[in-house]
């Protein structure tokens, strides 16, 4: 697959892919963050078929739906490549202790090794969180960490530890 960037003086950045199925897919960033997707008609590569505006906010919401995925996968692809590594998605449960508490209060790092890297609220993902984002029932945390230290981690969010 190729990906080609073309920066558009005074509106943004374009990108073209071609996608797997012989589409033409343009993506227009504009500087102040809205976006516009373009499927081009495959006999005409200037005719665009369709296309989809999108404001600030809900380029924001599609990018961390399209994201979430790809950095768990990323995770699971890094503790391939090291020994001992691993990576685990765990949801807080609504009887959690942790549920309405800060992050930093789970003391994961401290106390099973592992690095919580982001929280996933809905298609919300808030990468490298601190110890003051707030957990909530039902968020999934992405975890890399040992295989035992991410059972720690699991129990312990469940307040079984």
């Amino acid at each position: 697959m190729d990906l080609e960037e073309t920066l558009l003086p005074g509106v943004g950045v374009r990108y073209e892919l071609t996608t797997g199925s012989g589409q033409l897919l343009g993506v227009v960033v504009g500087r102040a963050g809205g976006a516009e997707l373009s499927v081009y008609d495959a006999r005409d590569p200037d005719r665009a078929r369709s296309m989809l505006r999108l404001s600030p906010e809900e380029a924001d919401a599609l990018a961390e739906v399209l994201g979430a995925p790809r950095l768990t996968q990323r995770f699971a692809d890094l503790s391939k490549e090291v020994p001992g590594l691993e990576s685990g998605r765990f949801t807080v449960p609504s009887g959690s202790p942790f549920a309405g508490r800060p992050l930093g209060d789970t003391r994961a790092r401290t106390l099973t090794g592992c690095s919580i890297v982001a929280i996933v609220r809905g298609a919300d993902v808030v990468p490298s969180p601190g110890p003051q984002d707030e957990l909530r029932a039902g968020d999934v945390l992405v975890a890399v960490g040992s295989r035992n230290g991410l059972e720690q981690l699991e129990r312990r969010l469940s307040g079984r530890a």
